[in-house]
């Protein structure tokens, strides 16, 4: 048990003597471990807004997808601001998806109204979106707002992706986000060759550390690899919303409460520094790599 504990801390320690010189150096994904994370859904709630601050206490490096959308934006701004080492991406919205938690655009509902219900707000699905004929003009109105308010925010906004998949669900949709990142001078998530690394998502929360340790622990050289997750804490804020979709993950304050756990673990931190792995961000790649060097994901 102490030879444990020893190689753990041993692992910890060479991993956070290693992140500061990282940072400066090339990225090589081809011949080394290189892991970007990314934390989506930030502002969508205090409960969130909670979680991602005690991962930025913890100085890990990551990039924070804010959904500029919702009404707890303005304090994960607020939270961010104290935190400018952390590359903050607008989490473009076009759904709302909880019971009886819904938010709808900054546009305001009368300027894109193929976007909206009957009471203003985001539909909670792609496929009821799509069955009101959203146009790809409301589309434009509306993602480019949410970027002007990012941008207007006070924060460092570094890149563009997607809640739920549905900004980049058509062609026509996608170019819109293409057009906005162009004007913006801003990258796009899985513009950059990054693949993703997935397999805790679905898992039961008792098993989330575990799989993303396993998940590590296998990581080979060849590509950047992301991590995408929806971190929260276990609270009654949390524990009443309720995933309208079918796919959402029931009990799903107890499954972002288990993702930040599993983040903010010493095993993750561990498997990290076995595979000497090296965590960038999207600010990173945007002033290394550039924006002019992005290719649209293979569909």
């Amino acid at each position: 048990m102490k030879a444990k504990i020893f190689t753990t801390l041993l692992s910890l320690t060479i991993y956070f003597c290693t992140v500061a010189a990282q940072e400066a150096a090339p990225i090589n994904a081809k011949d080394s471990v290189v892991v970007l994370i990314r934390c989506d859904d930030i502002g969508m709630c205090h409960a969130v807004n909670m979680a991602v601050q005690q991962l930025a206490e913890s100085k890990i490096p990551f990039s924070a997808s804010v959904m500029f959308a919702c009404p707890w934006y303005d304090e994960a701004v607020e939270i961010l601001k104290t935190h400018p080492e952390i590359s903050i991406g607008v989490h473009l919205t076009l759904n709302a998806e909880w019971k009886n938690y819904r938010w709808g655009p900054v546009s305001g509902r009368t300027a894109v109204p193929s976007l909206v219900d009957s009471d203003g707000y985001f539909f909670p699905s792609r496929a009821l979106l799509f069955a009101h004929h959203p146009t790809v003009s409301d589309v434009e109105t509306e993602l480019r707002a949410q970027v002007e308010r990012a941008v207007h925010s006070g924060l460092h906004i570094d890149y563009l992706d997607y809640h739920m998949s549905t900004a980049v669900s058509t062609p026509e949709f996608r170019a819109v986000v293409e057009k906005l990142a162009h004007e913006y001078g801003l990258g796009i998530s899985r513009y950059f060759g990054e693949e993703d690394a997935e397999g805790w998502y679905a898992v039961s929360p008792e098993q989330k550390k575990d799989t993303l340790v396993a998940v590590t622990s296998n990581l080979q050289p060849g590509a950047i690899r992301l991590m995408v997750f929806h971190i929260g804490l276990e609270t009654p804020e949390m524990n009443a919303l309720v995933d309208l979709n079918p796919f959402g993950p029931r009990n799903m304050s107890q499954h972002r409460h288990a993702e930040l756990e599993a983040l903010l673990s010493p095993e993750f931190r561990a498997a990290l520094a076995s595979k000497h792995a090296r965590l960038i961000t999207y600010r990173q790649l945007v002033e290394t790599v550039g924006v002019g060097a992005m290719k649209r994901p293979r569909e």
